[in-house]
């Protein structure tokens, strides 16, 4: 609360009465006298950042610690973290900052970018990000902080967005089916390359060859590097006219289209060749271009990858972006990530959920061949929806528009005498040039602000949605100059462009002829949709979600303002270093502040997930096995307590997968520890180990546990999800590990998004940091570093000044108080629900760290599953927790440190009330089958109209708590039946006549 001292001011010798008043978080000290009346003053009394961003007011905590049964915070904490493993000196950090303090300061920061005209491309386009999307989806927290739609029924908003996307891929490419997001271009690419490769035909199953035409991007041959190696897959880089597609070894293809010079070609032959000889085909496509060209799928394609960036979503130096994945039906049980597809809920009515479930890392674990669990959600949701805005006809008018203006620069240049490579292009013109006449030109653009892409005997211009014909002009004048022509006035040659690529390449076939993609073109209508979506997610501008290992903590105003600054987010990835000064100084700060709070030597940014960090991490663990000539060491130790993602990523970095026993209590098992990694020395590369552990546990024997296995040479990787719990108490480098991954979409305040995007940057201890992955175009990484895990250098760029802001306005100090208060309020939880639902597991003194497992198991007996629960709380106005993880039949509860005693205190009612309910199942007054639990949720359509037939009445339906009537969350569908769901795939938007009636309805 800071330090609130009593006046010092000395007053008359009279009688003067002292009083102390409480108004929310603040203390005045006020004088009373019989003469006069005086309110001190205190200069220094500004509202810090801590006390917005953790929940509970000091009479809240020590309420909440009375119930507890601790005397003070301290107590709580010495009773939950070993004392072993806790620091023993405070966070060395900057000192807090208040909000417009640093506001102020960071926009300072921001300046040193230098934002240019970036005419780059490779992957990374300038857009316009429609103004209605912009302030209602990207600012608005109605759609950053809600939840991936696993409760699918109070998620059909983003469900319909996300379904919308999957429509726009499909059409696009051509294709069959599509995903709803991957993480970027590069990841997809990977993504497809594995999935042809675990699903050859039987005639190619010992062909180990995937073939990458030299005309593909840098970015993604260099992550193509990085995930073929440690499986087995052999990558052959080259001219696709010199491809033997009879070589028995070959399984894949990859084709860029248009290429990474921009040349368009058709493919149809060579893929038509490929099937002959049963080998697979991926393309890596540009949804804007197609919109003219021949799709891919016409040509034959197996699977098409690509970025949606340019669809309304800003570079960000790299990222965030969503990146999509289509393929054929047939592999619909293999396609990696997330499809969402249509379903019918209890009524009848159609409903949107995620399809498939049984395919995703979760399930397959170490049979997965993708760990892929956050994807990009927010912003494929911004592209569905600058794709609906537009409508078919208007991406195509901006497709001519960017192609057109290509065109004329090259016919400018000819005419100025310049050697134009390029012969049929879409948005890229190749200049050819030597180097004295190229280093003059890139003088010349520098001084115009003007950034081009390099080559040693040429030049690349690409252009996009918003470059104007007198940005083109200026493009002229840089060659004109550099060539000592005179100025060529381009404005009377537009008049007879026109578009003239081969039959072959020219897209002749229909695209999003859905309504809804036809019909939102004025900017009401467009609001109007968006916020009718909006309405049918519950997010945390509603209600607590407090999901276990997931940290869904406040996203506060002042942190995510940054992100749509254009000095972040108008930055190309590859443009030159000394423009980017204000990102390094942030990438600098920020990778030190978390070296610190991890207690490491190093940290990369690269990872743009928390899958993707721990992938990372294990493969700087292999890197620095190998350089050791341990190339034996390739077996994983992983707790059966794990999240999924931790053994399909060790399987993706070329390791075996050891399972190691926990005991009744939910701890390792360190017997049986002890005796796999002896039984193994020889080959043990790692321990994957989660801390607190999933159970929500600080296991005592932690220490003892990263001695054993470094006792056998291998290496300790410590999963982040639950670091929530440690900063500032403890730290990975306290307990023993050598490398961790953070997931700074939960711990570090980065929005969820709905199911992203995320960021998993990796510390390390200083015998790891020379293997911190690398990039092809821009220097990072250590001495031997891995190669790419991401596309872009520093992954998700433009989010990471959500973290940076989160530190800074905390301080050292605040975060450890947040961490104290996330352990609080778990408790607190813990000791409400005590004696009405059994909990899992427990420290050695009873404490919970800063989540807990709540088991339900018990209710199976009479009829009530977990999801009755999850589902019923819906009623209440609440997302359910984690539901069966890490144990089947119970919740996981992790409230964090955002939430005040009264928002915990209404979760808890809830749950108590739903007990009741249970209760009178039990009792045999509630009917087994027909009852509050099985039926929820409660729409207002069940509830308003028709006859009420149910044994319990509508106002128990939905009005079961006092509070809910006040502000009542209504989900906007019944249960989806899921099996129907998988039975029946569709993954595009529902028939017209449908979407007619709900329109109608709506």
């Amino acid at each position: 609360m800071g330090n609130y001292r009593p006046a010092q001011k000395h007053f008359p010798s009279r009688k003067c009465n002292f009083a102390t008043v409480k108004s929310g978080r603040f203390l005045t000290q006020i004088v009373h006298t019989s003469l006069e009346f005086f309110m001190q003053i205190n200069l220094s009394n500004a509202v810090k950042f801590e006390s917005r961003h953790n929940g509970p007011t000091e009479a809240e905590i020590a309420e909440m610690l009375e119930k507890i049964g601790a005397s003070s915070l301290e107590e709580l904490i010495n009773q939950t973290v070993p004392k072993a493993i806790q620091l023993e000196r405070p966070l060395n950090l900057p000192a807090s900052k208040l909000e417009s303090e640093f506001l102020k300061e960071f926009k300072t920061l921001a300046a040193k970018n230098k934002v240019f005209k970036s005419f780059i491309g490779t992957g990374y386009y300038d857009t316009i990000v429609p103004g209605v999307v912009l302030r209602n989806v990207l600012e608005n927290p109605g759609w950053y902080t809600a939840y991936t739609p696993y409760q699918a029924e109070i998620a059909q908003g983003r469900l319909e967005a996300l379904i919308n996307f999957q429509t726009v891929v499909m059409d696009l490419t051509g294709m069959e089916l599509a995903n709803a997001s991957l993480l970027d271009e590069g990841t997809a690419a990977a993504e497809a390359m594995t999935m042809l490769f675990a699903a050859k035909p039987k005639e190619k199953k010992n062909a180990i060859k995937f073939f990458v035409d030299e005309k593909v991007f840098p970015q993604t041959k260099a992550v193509l590097l990085t995930r073929a190696e440690p499986i087995g897959i052999e990558l052959v880089f080259g001219s696709i006219d010199l491809l033997d597609l009879t070589d028995e070894n070959l399984y894949g293809i990859l084709f860029q289209y248009p290429d990474a010079d921009g040349a368009v070609r058709d493919y149809s032959a060579i893929v038509a060749a490929a099937k002959e000889n049963k080998v697979t085909t991926a393309f890596a496509a540009d949804l804007l271009a197609l919109t003219i060209l021949t799709p891919p799928g016409e040509m034959g394609a197996d699977v098409v990858v690509g970025s949606a960036q340019r669809f309304g979503v800003p570079m960000g130096y790299g990222g965030p972006h969503s990146a999509f994945f289509a393929t054929k039906e047939d592999f619909k049980r293999q396609i990696p990530g997330r499809i969402i597809g249509v379903s019918i809920d209890r009524a009848g009515n159609k409903a949107y959920r995620m399809a498939l479930q049984t395919r995703e890392q979760h399930i397959k674990r170490e049979k997965a061949t993708s760990n892929i669990c956050t994807a990009q959600v927010l912003l494929a949701v911004m592209s569905s929806f600058y794709a609906v805005y537009h409508g078919p006809q208007g991406l195509k008018n901006i497709a001519l528009r960017t192609h057109g203006l290509a065109k004329l620069t090259a016919t400018a240049l000819t005419q100025l005498g310049y050697t134009i490579s390029s012969q049929q292009y879409f948005d890229t013109v190749k200049v050819s040039l030597d180097a004295e006449t190229l280093k003059k030109v890139n003088k010349m653009a520098l001084a115009s602000e003007i950034n081009f892409r390099y080559e040693s005997d040429a030049l690349f211009i690409t252009f996009d949605e918003v470059k104007t014909l007198s940005d083109t002009q200026e493009v002229v004048n840089v060659f004109a100059k550099a060539n000592g022509s005179q100025p060529l006035d381009i404005s009377g040659m537009s008049d007879s462009l026109s578009l003239e690529l081969p039959a072959s390449l020219l897209r002749t076939s229909e695209y999003m002829t859905h309504p809804v993609f036809n019909n939102y073109h004025s900017e009401h209508e467009m609001l109007r949709y968006i916020k009718r979506l909006e309405s049918k997610d519950l997010s945390l501008v509603h209600s607590m979600i407090s999901l276990g290992s997931c940290t869904m903590k406040l996203n506060a105003t002042a942190e995510m303002i940054p992100v749509t600054w254009p000095e972040f987010g108008q930055m190309h990835p590859f443009a030159p270093i000394d423009q980017t000064i204000g990102y390094q100084e942030l990438f600098e700060n920020l990778r030190t502040w978390l070296t610190e709070i991890t207690g490491f030597a190093d940290t990369s940014l690269q990872p743009n997930s928390g899958a993707q960090g721990e992938f990372a991490g294990l493969m700087v663990i292999r890197g620095y096995h190998l350089n050791n000539g341990d190339t034996h060491r390739n077996i994983a130790l992983i707790p059966t307590s794990a999240h999924g993602t931790n053994p399909a990523s060790a399987v993706m970095a070329g390791m075996k997968v050891v399972l190691v026993m926990c005991d009744e209590k939910g701890n390792i098992d360190i017997e049986d520890l002890k005796t796999k990694a002896a039984e193994h020395a020889q080959d043990l590369a790692c321990l994957m180990v989660t801390y607190p552990s999933t159970h929500g546990v600080f296991e005592e024997a932690i220490q003892e546990i990263c001695a054993t296995i470094h006792q056998y040479g291998g290496q300790v990787y410590m999963d982040g999800a639950n670091m929530n719990a440690q900063v500032g108490l403890t730290s990975p480098g306290r307990i023993g590990a050598d490398v961790c991954h953070l997931n700074l979409h939960k711990t570090f305040c980065i929005p969820h998004g709905g199911g992203g995007p995320g960021m998993g940057p990796i510390c390390v201890a200083s015998h790891l940091a020379p293997f911190l992955p690398g990039n092809p175009l821009v220097k990072t990484g250590g001495d031997h570093a891995v190669s790419s895990i991401s596309a872009a250098p520093y992954g998700s760029a433009s989010i990471l000044p959500i973290s940076y802001a989160y530190i800074a306005m905390m301080g050292g100090d605040g975060l450890t108080n947040a961490t104290k208060i996330a352990i609080l309020n778990a408790n607190y939880i813990k000791e409400r629900l005590n004696g009405h639902y059994p909990i899992l597991y427990t420290g050695s003194q009873g404490r919970a760290a800063h989540e807990m497992i709540v088991d339900c198991r018990a209710f199976k007996e009479y009829g009530v599953e977990v999801e009755d629960i999850a589902k019923r709380l819906m009623d209440y106005g609440y997302h359910a927790p984690t539901v069966s993880f890490p144990v089947a039949g119970t919740l996981m509860i992790e409230p964090t440190e955002s939430e005040t005693k009264a928002e915990l205190d209404k979760f808890c009612n809830a749950l108590l009330s739903i007990r009741e309910e249970i209760r009178e199942v039990e009792e045999g007054k509630a009917d087994r089958v027909n009852n509050v639990l099985k039926n929820a949720p409660h729409t207002a359509t069940m509830v308003l109209t028709g006859e009420w037939d149910l044994p319990y009445t509508r106002e128990k339906a939905v009005f079961p708590i006092a509070y809910v009537i006040e502000n009542k969350f209504w989900p906007s569908v019944r249960r989806i039946d899921s099996a129907y769901g998988d039975r029946n795939l569709v993954c595009s938007c529902i028939p017209v006549e449908e979407y007619a009636k709900e329109a109608e309805l709506a």
